[in-house]
């Protein structure tokens, strides 16, 4: 894994491990390596690896059973809504990298659309 100096790493962890989720590599209810591990797998800290986990137990991504572990939550409502945030993230970084390229709304739902047309033409 590469990190970005300009981001701190936990958060880093935490969208490395969002995108495992979202790309089934981590499915409801997987166990994910021990902390020491995934610090030894991330060349990492243990305590930063630590707080990105417990921030995810926190906000419900993961949960905690004590003894064996953590492990991606099962609740299917809660990655639906973490596929919706890692979604409007990305929607908004592209959305203002074409308004800094001074194109309005209407002209970014057009590009868009000629994207998405061109992209399954490709695909057919």
């Amino acid at each position: 894994m590469q990190f970005d100096d300009k981001i701190p790493i936990y958060k880093q962890i935490k969208t490395h491990i969002y995108h495992e989720i979202m790309m089934n590599q981590l499915k409801p209810g997987d166990q994910l390596p021990a902390v020491r591990q995934l610090a030894v797998d991330l060349t990492v800290n243990v305590n930063t690896v630590q707080r990105a986990l417990s921030e995810m137990i926190a906000e419900g991504t993961l949960t905690s059973q004590r003894g064996k572990g953590n492990f991606v939550t099962t609740d299917t409502a809660r990655i639906a809504q973490l596929k919706e945030q890692l979604v409007m993230a990305q929607l908004a970084t592209v959305y203002e990298q074409l308004h800094a390229l001074n194109l309005d709304d209407s002209e970014i739902m057009a590009s868009l659309q000629r994207y998405i047309e061109q992209r399954g033409a490709q695909h057919e």
